[in-house]
């Protein structure tokens, strides 16, 4: 496999992950977590083993310990997967100036 090809599956993987990403929604704000901007990194190593570095709206969140593992779950149901590891961190802590335009519209922020 050529290093192209690596590079556009490695992509093509990255997307998929986004995608699930998408699908989680935090209970309190009618906007997914990667719209708010609550993912920090997302890196996928040559095994395709999957961090996640992520942070919450606050650190008394009422989803701390669920949210971290749904997103684990879901991510690691893509076929490509071998392994996902989400990693909590409150550093920098989480503002609404990492919330993407389309999830501050859709608050009513802009």
């Amino acid at each position: 496999m050529s290093d192209e090809n690596i590079a556009e599956d490695s992509a093509e993987l990255g997307e998929k992950i986004v995608k699930i990403l998408k699908s989680i929604y935090d209970p309190e704000i009618p906007v997914d977590i990667y719209e708010l901007g609550l993912i920090y990194d997302v890196l996928v190593n040559e095994d395709n083993e999957v961090k996640i570095l992520m942070t919450l709206t606050s650190p008394n969140c009422p989803v701390a310990e669920s949210l971290p593992a749904e997103v684990e779950e879901k991510v690691k149901s893509l076929d490509a997967i071998k392994d996902a590891e989400v990693e909590i961190t409150f550093d920098p802590p989480w503002t609404q100036d990492l919330m993407s335009e389309e999830a501050k519209l859709e608050l009513g922020l802009l």
